[in-house]
């Protein structure tokens, strides 16, 4: 089994299958747009930009399931997108990631990349942990998704490679994706 196996809705309304990225190398990312990991969306965009020539998509997909971080309308988050932080990769439509509700393709990563633990010896992992810990305890049971910008990245055959969660920045992922262009 793939990714390919799976279709989501653009952020445009239309189903598209994933299998229409067979050859690339992706990162899926769960994303919101009112989140403190937010500025992420940067240097998700300069990723894109450096690589995209190479073979590299991006897909973001973002959500509301995590302290309602992603309010608006499908549309509000393509213009907050590139107003703010001139995102060009594509975009989803607001899609439920973790949960009896989450999409099938998150099941799947998740199924395929464990979640194994906020790296606490930085401040922003610990920061994230202690929040999870205190106030959504659940939250840090299981593999599913923890927070807004966990990132998966999935090689040319469509097979998750590696997990990276909400504390890891977006470029701490390039060694890792130059090794699958």
């Amino acid at each position: 089994m793939s990714i390919y196996q799976f279709e989501a809705e653009k952020i445009t309304g239309e189903k598209v299958s994933l299998e229409q990225y067979k050859g690339k190398a992706l990162v899926i990312v769960n994303t919101a747009s009112k989140c403190g990991f937010t500025p992420q969306y940067s240097d998700l965009q300069k990723v894109y930009e450096e690589y995209k020539d190479q073979g590299l998509e991006i897909l973001g997909f973002p959500s509301n399931q995590f302290g309602e971080q992603e309010p608006g309308s499908n549309s509000d988050v393509q213009s907050f997108c590139q107003i703010n932080y001139g995102v060009s990769f594509p975009l989803f439509a607001k899609t439920d990631v973790r949960g009896e509700e989450a999409h099938p393709l998150f099941d799947y990563l998740t199924e395929q990349a464990p979640f194994e633990g906020f790296d606490t010896s930085a401040p922003s992992g610990k920061m994230l942990n202690s929040f999870l810990e205190e106030k959504l305890p659940s939250f840090l049971e299981g593999d599913s998704i923890k927070w807004n910008f966990t990132k998966f990245l999935i090689d040319r055959e469509g097979h998750v490679v590696k997990r990276f969660e909400s504390t890891e920045e977006p470029l701490d992922m390039k060694a890792d994706i130059e090794k699958l262009l």
